[in-house]
């Protein structure tokens, strides 16, 4: 085997002693061979303790000291076991609520189904129960609160728009959750609500708004066609309790508008019938022709109560004419008196004004029960088989007509 060739670097200056040279033809391997001249047994007998094992020897045994590795090791071990407790109560608990929040819903709907059948109600009211936990009222048969909201109620010819009643200290009868055969209510207070945009709906049918007209009244204004003409409607209405139980309405100010000419009101005190408007009056004193055709007919001029020696004056002289008509007195007592009869029995008269006599034979025709038939409305509310259920106070706002419910001992069910 051909021995390899080793090559020394040789600085040029070096600080350190100088380095040893290695032969150049020794072989390696004799080295390693050289080794084997050395005992390993020696090696191990080398003296390479240190010094601290040799004071340690001197020192008597004592027991080795273990209670603070193990205060560490029952800190750590126990550790987990707290934390699974914890988990395992959490759990229950999460279990526990789940299953009250699931009877209660189960509770709400089974009890809004049961409402909607003995009610006969055409949508499933909504129904709520107060209280937690739940199951703990129904283990004690008894709820503390429960509150229903049915919408859309029909109530004759209208529909109520929303019924909203709380019912407190409920005493259930029942041998649990599935087996409720009835209930006591004690107490009970609730709100039904008349919208104002379900009454245009159904009473206006498109053409009369209703608004709210000071407490407890409301207004109706809207347009109604009339042999061939449109007229301004505007009626005013009362509501008022019918009973115990139930609501009506009374209508009057009923008022129909001819355009800016006249103004029509059913009825046969002096403030009702045909009567021109202040403007309309004021331009028929302006003119002449028309004017004395309207001092002509004896029935108004007793109407208004102008002497028949001022009339007569004022139909020969201008002068006289236009002093008469131009009298606030004058204008104010025109506006009051009713053309109805006089009209009818002049129709040339009526239509020198502009009035049409088939609208005035259609206007005396309509009577003030067929205009209010238009706007009147009434309801009653359930009477209960058990207890007392009454109406309190009626309030109206922009919304609509709210009505205040309350009863007491109310049974329901068996």
């Amino acid at each position: 085997m051909r021995t390899p060739h080793i090559q020394t670097h040789h600085p040029a200056q070096s600080d350190g002693p100088p380095t040893e040279r290695v032969p150049r033809g020794r072989n390696p391997y004799d080295e390693l061979a050289s080794l084997a001249d050395h005992p390993l047994d020696d090696f191990l007998t080398e003296d390479s303790t240190p010094s601290l094992q040799d004071d340690d020897a001197d020192k008597p045994w004592s027991p080795p000291n273990h209670r603070r590795g193990s205060r560490r090791r029952n800190r750590a071990t126990g550790l987990p076991t707290v934390v699974r407790g914890l988990a395992w109560v959490l759990t229950l608990t999460c279990l526990v609520a789940l299953a009250d929040r699931w009877a209660l819903l189960y509770a709400e709907h089974k009890a809004s189904e049961r409402l909607k059948d003995e009610l006969h109600l055409t949508a499933a009211p909504e129904v709520r129960i107060g209280g937690f936990p739940f199951l703990t009222q129904v283990a004690a048969r008894r709820l503390d609160s429960v509150r229903v909201t049915v919408p859309d109620i029909p109530a004759h010819r209208v529909t109520l728009t929303q019924v909203t009643a709380t019912a407190d200290e409920i005493r259930i009868d029942g041998d649990g959750l599935t087996a409720v055969s009835g209930a006591l209510v004690r107490q009970v207070h609730g709100q039904v609500l008349l919208s104002f945009a379900d009454m245009n709906r159904e009473l206006g049918a498109s053409q009369v708004a209703f608004t709210a007209h000071g407490p407890g009244r409301i207004q109706a204004h809207g347009a109604l066609r009339l042999a061939g003409h449109d007229l301004r409607l505007q009626a005013d209405a009362r509501i008022r309790r019918d009973g115990e139980r139930g609501i009506a309405t009374s209508v009057d100010g009923i008022q129909l508008a001819i355009g800016d000419l006249a103004t029509y009101r059913p009825g046969t005190r002096p403030t009702e019938g045909l009567h021109l408007t202040r403007a309309s009056a004021r331009r028929l004193t302006r003119e002449t022709e028309k004017i004395k055709a309207f001092l002509a007919v004896p029935e108004i001029v007793h109407r208004l109560g102008v002497p028949d020696s001022a009339v007569r004056a004022a139909l020969n002289d201008e002068d006289e004419l236009h002093r008469l008509t131009g009298a606030p007195r004058f204008l104010h007592d025109l506006t009051r008196v009713n053309l109805v009869d006089a009209a009818l029995a002049h129709p040339r008269l009526l239509e020198r004004m502009g009035l049409d006599l088939s609208l005035l034979t259609a206007l005396t025709k309509l009577t003030r029960p067929q205009i209010a038939d238009r706007f009147s409305f009434s309801f009653q509310i359930p009477k209960p088989s058990a207890g007392t259920l009454r109406l309190q106070g009626v309030t109206v706002d922009k919304a609509g007509i709210h009505v205040d419910v309350t009863g007491t001992g109310l049974l329901l069910g068996r």
